[in-house]
């Protein structure tokens, strides 16, 4: 380790004088030691039931832009019939929203994703 020198400012701030190399690594440690701490909160909230995991080939459907509707669905293993039964609203209406050929009111928005164990958010 190269020596530290401690310099004052004019004003009586202190400032700290050191090698590149060893302030670099200072800051990859900061970050590291910041992306476990956010990896054991995203952990905790998984154990607690707080967050869910999902496999990557529903997320990449999403990402491709399928409906999120259906990604989810058939992530919950729900057949549409019995998704529009626990939402409330008819097989007609949620295979219109499926498709797009229907826009979605926030009401039945709220209906499916309660029916779905996830948040409006997801739906968004």
């Amino acid at each position: 380790m190269a020596p530290i020198q401690f310099i004052t400012t004019p004003t009586g701030d202190r400032m700290v004088v050191m090698p590149e190399d060893e302030y670099r690594n200072l800051i990859e440690t900061a970050e590291d030691a910041s992306d476990i701490a956010d990896a054991n909160r995203i952990n905790e909230r998984i154990a607690k039931g707080e967050e869910e995991l999902i496999p990557s080939e529903f997320v990449n459907r999403i990402i491709d832009g399928e409906c999120k509707v259906t990604v989810w669905r058939e992530y919950r293993a729900m057949s549409a019939s019995e998704l529009a039964e626990n939402a409330g609203i008819s097989a007609e209406c949620l295979l219109q929203i499926e498709n797009g050929e229907r826009g979605v009111s926030f009401e039945a928005v709220k209906k499916i994703a309660t029916a779905l164990n996830i948040s409006v958010d997801d739906l968004a």
